[in-house]
C-alpha cells in the first residue's frame, strides 16, 4: 500500500482505458510494482503487485486519507500498530480509516499477490 496521496493528476495523466488487473504478471519482481490506474482531486485507484514483500520494518503508513484495498489474487497481511491482523486472500478487502497506521506484514512469495487500492 503505498503512502502517496491522491492530488491533482499532471496534465500528461493518461488513465489506463482498459486492462486487466491480472496481465502481465511478471514472474520475478525486484520491487514491488505500483500502478496508477485513475486518479482525481479526491481518489486515487492504484494496481500493487507484491511477489513476498513486505512494508519496511522501520516505519508504519499514516495516510491521510482512507483506503480501501482488495486482493485480487494472492495472498498477504494487513498488521495494525495495534497488532491486528487481517488476513486477505483473493476477493477478501479492507477499510482501513485515514491516519490508522498500518503495514503490509506478508505476502504470498510463491505467486504474485495482486492488490486494488482505492484512496478517498
Amino acid at each position: 500500500m503505498s503512502d502517496s496521496q491522491p492530488s491533482k493528476p499532471a496534465d500528461d495523466f493518461i488513465p489506463v482505458a482498459s486492462g486487466s488487473l491480472l496481465d502481465p504478471l511478471p514472474s520475478q519482481l525486484g520491487e514491488e510494482v505500483f500502478e496508477i490506474l485513475a486518479q482525481s482531486d479526491a481518489v486515487k485507484i492504484e494496481r500493487i503487485v507484491s511477489r513476498g514483500h513486505s512494508s519496511p520494518a522501520e516505519g508504519w503508513y499514516d495516510q491521510s486519507q482512507n483506503e480501501w484495498v482488495m486482493v485480487v489474487s494472492g495472498a498477504g497481511v494487513v498488521e495494525y500498530d495495534n497488532g491486528e491482523e487481517f488476513y486477505l486472500a483473493a476477493g477478501e478487502f479492507l477499510h482501513i480509516p485515514a491516519h490508522q497506521k498500518h503495514k503490509v506484514s506478508w505476502t504470498d512469495a510463491k505467486q504474485p499477490t495482486v492488490w486494488l487500492a482505492v484512496f478517498y
